[in-house]
């Protein structure tokens, strides 16, 4: 993985398989619920994404099993796919705190 800022779906892959291995179906509601329902991806994108992930080495195949009849893949989380969600959480965390130091000096200019 490049040291380009990651893709908001990306991200939230990312994370959701941070916590655990997971089937596609529950990486589609875990990324929506950890999104605030802003981001819902759909089958087609995800299994896309999915795809580079893995080429990428970010995410690798955790199994296979039958559920009710029907195959559930399991994808997880790789130590390189851990170290890029730390990179991009820590890029996130300082232009966040750039900005909140940035409102802080607008409203101290604002009230002087």
């Amino acid at each position: 993985m490049t040291n380009r800022e990651m893709r908001e779906p990306t991200f939230l892959i990312l994370t959701a398989l941070a916590r655990s291995r997971q089937h596609g179906y529950s990486l589609l509601t875990e990324t929506k619920k950890l999104s605030g329902g802003r981001v819902a991806l759909k089958p087609g994108s995800l299994y896309t994404s999915l795809d580079r992930l893995q080429e990428e080495g970010l995410v690798q195949d955790a199994g296979e099993e039958v559920v009710a009849g029907r195959l559930r893949r399991y994808y997880a989380l790789t130590d390189a796919g851990a170290e890029a969600l730390h990179v991009e959480a820590a890029r996130m965390e300082a232009a966040a705190s750039a900005a909140r130091q940035s409102l802080s000096l607008r409203s101290k200019g604002a009230t002087a």
